[in-house]
């Protein structure tokens, strides 16, 4: 790799001396401190040549899918550096475990092959993010010490090893057809849009497009530049900004801070991971419908839900729907009574939570909502209420949105802390040293974080017909406008960026 890196800067001296060698290998080459990101500069460049050549083969599909893939795979080395081939091991074994299934004829073969997928995407996935974890548990249980080992985690290998996952086990039960060609499934897997942090992308959806024409409709185009830009200033503007100016300062020391001031941290932290993670979907959606794709929404403002169990079919819906689909429903979903059903869902949360993260506080973070689903499908038998029906009195439509929303603020204590007495420490100091008189010194002292984090939580809680409109209203734009909505856009990223790249959340995961 690092020979082929150095042919291509070699040749861009060549033809292009004013630019040095040693600049060109910098920004092709893996740097574990500035991985490639939608929102950084080098990106944008990267993305501008690459449309190019992409619009160029737009009628000779197989080099058009070489093309891709070959970018993507460069895309992941950016983000990963050399483990870019456990990306290849997973697309090579499931294809070539998917076509073994539907050559199979007994049950209990496919089973077995089935299980073989399992045993290595989950394996790999089971290695790189929790053996370290897993060895500090057995040495609680048998006394032996046990010393972390120098495992580094790759880059988004939870969702496509999810991913992959999903197609052999949708061959499994009969609902694809396995794909005869290697490149489309290499295609499919790597899609460097979503590949390092989804959307979780199924196959039955996206498969059927790869090889259509390629046709970019002008409000597929329109589209694309208002999810970019949208997602772009989610990320880069509000929680990039609240996070290094008040959230991060918070949760580095809860006891530094009074209960109020920790409190808000809390709230700024709800409002950045939403419009960290939905912003880096919105961008895959985003460059997505540029390049003729559509992705499923992957976020529909979960805020507003008025019960735990709609915030689940609004955050994350293709992890939600993902384990909804291969975990509650492989373990009986609600088939086997309602004792099996609450233990599916504490069971299905529980290890949602592990997906996230090596860490017990994941754990309780995934075990809190399981808990909360259980009990609110309770409720729903003793009250009639269905999900996602408003209540009659606004009022008590307005208090259930209140309590949902704070339940997943105090749940998200957990899931950012990653030492269980931090979380306890900043309950402890909400619920005995509050000081609210600190609030107006709090508000004065940070009044650029609290007025980027209002405007966030008022454009969250947006009506979805006025969103619907002004994204229609942009689409019917002539396209300079699309070109200066970006290049404004951009220059409000430089005034308020800072000067290091801050990674997406679910990087980590």
């Amino acid at each position: 790799m690092d020979e082929f890196l150095s042919n291509i800067s070699l040749w861009f001296a060549n033809h292009f001396p004013d630019i040095s060698r040693d600049a060109v290998l910098h920004q092709l080459s893996y740097d574990a401190a500035a991985p490639m990101i939608f929102s950084s500069g080098v990106f944008l460049w990267l993305f501008a040549a690459f449309i190019m050549v992409y619009a160029a083969l737009h009628r000779h599909t197989s080099a058009r899918l070489m093309f891709v893939a070959l970018f993507s795979y460069y895309f992941y080395y950016k983000s990963s550096g050399f483990y870019f081939f456990l990306l290849a091991v997973v697309t090579c074994s499931d294809f070539i475990i998917a076509r073994a299934i539907s050559r199979t004829a007994s049950n209990a073969g496919r089973k077995w092959l089935v299980t073989l997928s399992l045993l290595i995407d989950l394996g790999l996935l089971a290695y790189f993010k929790y053996t370290n974890f897993f060895g500090h548990i057995l040495e609680n249980f048998t006394g032996n010490p046990f010393h972390d080992l120098d495992i580094f985690l790759p880059v988004g290998i939870s969702f496509f090893t999810f991913q992959s996952l999903s197609y052999t086990i949708d061959v499994y039960r009969g609902k694809i057809t396995p794909l005869s060609s290697l490149l489309d499934y290499a295609f499919y897997v790597s899609f460097f849009p979503q590949l390092v942090a989804g959307p979780i992308v199924r196959a039955a959806d996206f498969i059927p497009q790869i090889r259509q024409p390629l046709v970019v409709t002008r409000e597929m185009l329109g589209s694309g530049i208002w999810f970019i830009a949208v997602g772009l200033f989610k990320k880069a503007v509000i929680s990039d900004y609240i996070s290094i100016n008040f959230v991060e300062r918070v949760f580095a020391d809860p006891s530094l801070y009074s209960g109020v001031e920790n409190l808000f941290g809390v709230y700024g932290y709800a409002l950045q991971i939403y419009c960290d993670f939905s912003g880096y979907s919105d961008m895959a959606i985003g460059i997505a419908l540029l390049l003729g794709f559509r992705f499923n929404i992957n976020f529909n403002s979960p805020y507003k839900s008025a019960s735990i169990t709609e915030f689940w079919r609004r955050w994350h819906i293709s992890l939600s729907s993902w384990l909804r689909d291969y975990l509650y429903i492989s373990l009986g979903g609600n088939r086997k009574g309602k004792v099996r059903q609450h233990l599916n869902l504490f069971i299905t949360m529980f290890l949602g939570g592990l997906w996230h993260g090596a860490s017990w506080n994941f754990v309780i973070w995934g075990s809190m909502h399981g808990i909360a689903l259980s009990l609110h499908k309770i409720w729903m038998r003793l009250t009639g209420q269905k999900v996602g029906t408003p209540h009659k009195s606004r009022l008590t439509q307005l208090l259930s949105i209140l309590l949902t929303f704070h339940f997943a603020c105090f749940c998200w204590i957990f899931f950012r802390n990653r030492e269980l007495d931090s979380s306890l420490q900043m309950i402890s100091q909400i619920a005995t040293n509050f000081q609210p008189q600190v609030a107006l010194q709090l508000f004065a002292g940070y009044w650029k974080v609290f007025a980027l984090m209002a405007l966030g939580y008022l454009l969250h809680f947006v009506p979805d017909r006025i969103e619907s409109s002004c994204r229609n209203a942009f689409v019917k734009l002539p396209a300079a406008c699309y070109v200066l909505a970006l290049v404004m856009l951009v220059w409000i990223v430089v005034q308020v960026k800072s000067s290091e790249i801050q990674p997406f959340i679910y990087f980590q995961f």
